[in-house]
């Protein structure tokens, strides 16, 4: 009975030090093939300043948002453009006193000008900030723009923000340039959870990737990435045309995204970078309000697909959960361990080393990067419970809206 003990217990410590050699090797290629997502040295390019400043309208899609407008509209107002420049907010079908409260805001602040409207509910096969969007643009095409700027209502940019991002994308000869507002951090659970929700959209779509090459280009993986950053999107308005901006796309939870990929499909360019001055002024105090934040789309993300979720569950745990338990658990069993121990903590190590630059941009303590696993769990957790409403019906929920599935929208809804 001891021997036969003796060579489980052997078994199991080489089954632990096999699972946390794999997944030291699974960090070692993030580290260095995965187009360094970990830096954060990705900003707005060198711009220089055009000798006619282009005509931009601004479209702000906007429902039940008047707690954080007076934080966010007063800066696109006050925007020190040198060109023709005009603000069109678009109601969502807000409850709250949005529209009107936009419309005394600017009254308050004067600045750029400021048209307010709204588009009714959205028709099957939209989502409803899609809907706005569309109502906005098709506001804005009488002006005859030359660039699209789309940023959320809780966006807050700096008075240069607008002519840093024309500059950039007419220095670049880019078609979209976005940037990735940087969240609020000032409760316990924002510290804990929102650089890390950075840092893992960097993983999955490596800001080197998205701008590092032209449709046709040799380097496939910068052709293929594409990604956007909702909050603040700055787009050529012929690039929109060519791309059925926003028909295109109506039907999609995770738009940022879809919105650079039908770019960048029909041959545009995209660039996505850290934000240096654009802020999101939305507070997330609470667990539950991070949760309904990434749980919403989630599964959308992983497009619905069951194996995809599998797969995404066993590679987090993998990923993130393995180097730390490896570690203490070749500590707990002592003598015959200490492999399993030496590569889980040497996994764990290269893991919190890639999250310091992210918290070193969001300002946050150090101390907080061996913390890494366990903000992974409750995202492992957050995409299960967000393909455990999806089947229960509930779709994806935002703002009193819950969207199908996307078997469900009907044909004409769907992207073309």
């Amino acid at each position: 009975m001891g021997q036969t003990a003796h060579v489980s217990a052997d078994v199991w410590t080489s089954v632990v030090t096999v699972v946390a050699a794999l997944s030291l090797a699974a960090w070692l290629w993030l580290l260095l093939a995965r187009g360094f997502f970990w830096r954060t040295d990705v900003r707005l390019p060198a711009w220089e300043e055009p000798e006619v400043w282009p005509s931009v309208c601004v479209v702000v899609p906007a429902r039940d948002e008047a707690a954080v407008l007076p934080e966010s509209l007063p800066s696109l107002l006050a925007q020190d453009y040198p060109g023709r420049a005009e603000v069109f907010l678009i109601d969502d079908g807000s409850t709250d006193g949005t529209g009107e409260l936009a419309c005394e805001l600017a009254r308050r602040h004067e600045g750029l000008p400021l048209t307010v409207a709204s588009p009714g509910e959205p028709p099957a096969g939209w989502t409803g900030k899609l809907w706005a969007v569309r109502h906005g643009i098709g506001l804005a095409r009488a002006r005859e723009p030359e660039y699209l700027l789309l940023t959320d209502a809780d966006i807050a940019h700096a008075p240069d923000s607008l002519r840093g991002l024309v500059s950039a994308a007419g220095t670049g000869g880019f078609d979209v340039v976005s940037q990735m507002a940087r969240l609020r951090v000032e409760s316990v659970w924002e510290r804990l959870v929102v650089p890390a929700f950075v840092y893992f959209f960097a993983q999955l779509y490596p800001f080197r990737w998205i701008g590092g090459g032209r449709a046709g280009s040799r380097r496939k993986k910068a052709t293929r990435t594409a990604a956007a950053a909702g909050g603040c999107v700055l787009l050529r308005a012929d690039a929109a045309e060519r791309a059925r901006i926003p028909d295109a796309i109506r039907h999609a939870v995770i738009d940022d995204v879809a919105l650079a990929r039908a770019v960048k499909a029909t041959g545009g360019r995209v660039w996505l970078g850290l934000a240096e001055r654009v802020d999101s002024v939305r507070p997330y105090p609470r667990l539950h309000d991070l949760w309904r934040m990434v749980s919403r789309s989630a599964y959308a993300q992983l497009r619905h697909n069951p194996l995809v979720l599998a797969g995404t569950v066993l590679g987090l745990a993998l990923v993130y959960l393995v180097p730390p338990s490896a570690f203490l658990v070749g500590l707990a069993a002592g003598q015959g361990a200490g492999a399993a121990a030496v590569l889980g903590a040497a996994a764990w190590l290269v893991m919190a080393g890639t999250y310091l630059p992210m918290l070193r941009y969001y300002r946050q303590p150090l101390w907080l990067a061996p913390l890494l696993p366990f903000t992974a769990s409750l995202y492992l957790l957050m995409t299960v419970d967000s393909a455990v409403q999806h089947y229960r019906g509930r779709g994806a929920a935002w703002k009193g809206r819950t969207y199908a599935r996307p078997d469900a929208v009907p044909e004409e809804g769907r992207a073309g």
